[in-house]
């Protein structure tokens, strides 16, 4: 089935030379996987899952095996070019092209295969899974279902702009060169957040060693010199509301540097809070996660209470509560976020097999050389200038990571649109019409598809 001069949906002229069509005329095989368990004994082929795709690559040394009868092998072996789909789940619709030779392997029951009616077109296809012409359709398919999920028969029957062959080639040439360089980009941007982070943690570390300042004159003390604790409230879960007059800070709420009210929110009503009110940080304190993972260090940060009301410190939460005679809030937030604090922190660390914890007496114990009150609030003034520069700087970033990632879709919608290849078209009208078109190309692949239909054996009737 196609059509000529207009593509599905929008209405839209096609190139010259360029057909509609479905793909199931451009395909020998569309066929879900097979059903079995997997394993890490080698007891069988491979397997290929949906988790095993990852990043559009598979790391095929990691791919667990299954055991499955001899004669059903070779009706679930993935070739070279071989696409795969996901069916179902959160990644339904995504695809993945079998680029190289795989290993000996079958693919899993949510996944489906689709091998097309001739290598040439693989290119293609692949690049079109990808656009949003294609994403339009899955999400089409997959409305007012409850689990999204696209089957065999709504592959089949996806509307596929098809190029003549000839073009084809210069549109995969195209958007290999140029979705590479988008590729190189987003990994580039990628790279300078954690570029951020470091620099942040060393602008920390010069602040509390004296390197921010010309002149470096300190007292070496303890943190309870200078600052009283407070333990959270075991408050029972059973108390908390979706919504309430008082948040519960839990250790999901502490992050390093601010506070993320956002996350996972627990509420106290009034009446019950009421009860607690003692256990309510004032602006300026700084809340630290005595609770973690064990060996992973994925707790002990701290985050200054600014303009936050009405909140409440749950267990296993720690309120440092700054001797302003002596610390600058601020300076004293500093400190517990810089690798000097951490360093300390983590050597009170005890705990079981998973959980860490770190306890209020250590906390207390830990040493910290403390500058003037004058040099503090120098201190403060640049780390302040510093994180704002890098914040900008982290800004302009995502910012730039969003238009490279609407990039890509861009680049693919101009492919499937013919233009990026307008120029060429017109200098090159004979490779696009007659033999060469696309509507040619088609009725080709309908005679190879046939040719590659096994013959049906004829019954021959017995006679009584």
């Amino acid at each position: 089935m196609l059509e000529q001069n207009h593509s599905r949906g929008g209405g839209s002229l096609l190139p010259e030379g360029w057909v509609t069509t479905k793909l199931e005329s451009l395909t020998t095989d569309i066929s879900y996987g097979y059903t079995a368990s997997s394993t890490p004994e080698e007891v069988g082929p491979k397997m290929l899952r949906i988790t095993d795709i990852q990043d559009n690559r598979v790391v095929w040394t990691d791919v667990p095996f299954c055991e499955i009868e001899v004669h059903k092998l070779d009706k679930y072996l993935l070739k070279k070019n071989d696409l795969v789909f996901a069916r179902t789940g959160a990644t339904v619709g995504k695809s993945f092209l079998i680029r190289n030779e795989p290993p000996r392997a079958i693919y899993a029951s949510y996944l489906i295969r689709v091998r097309t009616a001739s290598e040439e077109l693989i290119s293609h296809l692949s690049h079109f899974f990808n656009s949003q012409q294609y994403w339009q359709q899955i999400t089409e398919f997959s409305a007012g279902i409850g689990q999204p999920n696209v089957n065999g028969t709504k592959l089949k029957g996806l509307t596929i702009p098809l190029p003549p062959l000839a073009e084809q080639k210069i549109i995969a040439d195209k958007l290999d060169a140029l979705l590479a360089r988008v590729e190189t980009t987003k990994a580039r941007l990628e790279c300078i957040p954690e570029i951020l982070k470091t620099f942040r943690q060393s602008v920390l570390a010069a602040a509390v060693s004296g390197k921010l300042t010309e002149e470096w004159k300190s007292k070496s003390l303890i943190l309870e010199d200078i600052s009283y604790f407070q333990n959270g409230f075991a408050f029972k879960s059973g108390w908390f509301e979706s919504e309430g007059e008082y948040q519960v800070i839990k250790l999901g709420n502490i992050r390093d540097g601010y506070l993320a009210v956002e996350n996972s929110p627990a509420f106290l009503k009034q009446d019950v809070a009421a009860d607690y009110l003692r256990f309510t940080p004032e602006s300026g304190d700084t809340l630290i996660s005595m609770t973690g993972t064990r060996f992973k260090q994925d707790y002990g940060f701290g985050c200054l209470v600014r303009n936050e009301k009405n909140l409440l410190v749950n267990q296993r939460v720690g309120r440092l509560i700054p001797n302003r005679a002596m610390v600058l809030p601020e300076y004293l937030n500093i400190y517990v976020r810089s690798e000097l604090f951490r360093i300390q922190f983590f050597e009170g660390e005890t705990g079981g097999v998973n959980q860490g914890n770190v306890g209020s007496k250590h906390i207390m114990n830990i040493g910290i050389n403390l500058p003037t009150i004058e040099q503090q609030t120098e201190i403060v003034r640049k780390v302040e200038e510093l994180f704002a520069f890098a914040d900008s700087i982290e800004e302009k970033v995502n910012a730039a990571l969003k238009r490279v990632n609407k990039l890509t879709q861009s680049i693919l919608a101009k492919a499937f649109r013919g233009e990026l290849t307008a120029n060429w078209r017109a200098a090159n009208p004979e490779l696009i019409c007659g033999k060469n078109s696309a509507e040619a190309l088609l009725e080709k692949i309908k005679a190879e598809r046939e040719a590659f239909k096994p013959v049906k054996k004829s019954s021959v009737r017995k006679k009584s």
